[in-house]
């Protein structure tokens, strides 16, 4: 829409300068005037301000100055009808942006929604950026959205409670939505309405408060993060255990051909049917990796599973390995 208007714009222009070439060149052939003199006479007619001639006109000169009246009349009609439509048109650049972002996100699928762009939403979306996820931000903040313009973000504004704004931001084709908005009741009404537009959802929720979490779990909410009561035992682990809190820190999760621990599903790494061990999958002598644990079907976690665990359907494995060894993981299964 942006490049009609644009092209119509630029088209009004030609044909404003093309009047004013046809009226210079025209009254020099006929009056012999000066170049001076024809723009002059050329100003005058087209803007029909009626000032007295340069030179006396014969009857070819009132033909010619008939014309270019009668033609400039329309091209100015048409120059100031298209300027006043571009600038009082809602499709402002702004629109446009807008439009193209809400068309990119209806064709998301298997995306993230993000609700509100705090310091939580802002380092959620750092690191679902570092593993190249689809995202989706839905914000209520005008002056925050406008910072972030000319950035690879796509935002929707609006308020993440109301069914319409999620649904713009493509709820019914989302994998997972994290509410990190700093009130929890406002978490637990994004929670209350996501919950009950797509019940497949997996859905994540801040939490202030000890007595939110049991209402957001209940709410429908897959996992509950205190930041808070997170930060406050990581500084404690600090003082009780600091070398295995550093060494913990220290493993990467993120990042280009940086990360240091990566979940596999099962059917990522099994070809065949039939359920093998980890045995026979052997990831130590081929990659390097170690597996340090294994989540079931039914969501219970083994921590350093043995040998002989079977690798079964809807499985998947956590492994452990230096950058290069992830590396060479991926590679091997063209993760």
């Amino acid at each position: 829409m942006y490049r009609f208007f644009k092209s119509k714009f630029y088209i009004a222009l030609a044909l404003l300068f093309l009047v004013l070439i046809i009226g210079i060149v025209g009254f020099m052939a006929i009056t012999g005037c000066t170049v001076i003199d024809g723009v002059y006479m050329t100003v005058i007619t087209v803007t029909t301000v009626g000032f007295q001639e340069v030179v006396p006109l014969d009857d070819n000169g009132k033909l010619f100055t008939v014309f270019l009246i009668i033609i400039s009349v329309f091209v100015f009609a048409y120059a100031i009808s298209v300027i006043t439509e571009f600038i009082l048109s809602r499709s402002t650049l702004k629109n446009i942006i807008q439009r193209k972002t809400l068309k990119k996100i209806r064709r998301m699928d298997n995306h993230i929604i993000i609700c509100g762009f705090g310091r939580n939403g802002k380092e959620a979306a750092e690191k679902l950026q570092t593993h190249n996820q689809e995202f989706v931000i839905i914000e209520k903040d005008r002056n925050v959205i406008e910072r972030f313009e000319n950035s690879d973000l796509f935002f929707v504004e609006g308020n993440a409670s109301e069914d319409e704004v999620l649904e713009t931001a493509g709820i019914h084709n989302a994998k997972c939505l994290i509410t990190a908005l700093p009130s929890d009741a406002d978490n637990l009404f994004v929670v209350l309405s996501a919950r009950q537009i797509n019940n497949k959802l997996l859905i994540i929720s801040r939490a202030s408060h000890e007595s939110s979490y049991k209402k957001l779990k209940l709410a429908g909410a897959d996992n509950v993060i205190m930041p808070d009561k997170i930060g406050g035992e990581h500084m404690a682990s600090l003082v009780v255990v600091p070398d295995l809190v550093e060494f913990i820190d220290n493993l990467s999760i993120g990042g280009k051909n940086t990360n240091n621990v990566e979940e596999l599903r099962t059917e990522d790494i099994t070809s065949s049917d039939k359920e093998i061990t980890l045995k026979e999958l052997d990831l130590r002598h081929q990659t390097g990796c170690t597996v340090i644990g294994y989540k079931t079907p039914e969501g219970e976690y083994i921590i350093n599973p043995g040998a002989e665990l079977k690798l079964v359907k809807n499985s998947k494995i956590i492994v452990l390995g230096r950058p290069e060894q992830i590396k060479s993981l991926k590679e091997k299964y063209n993760l």
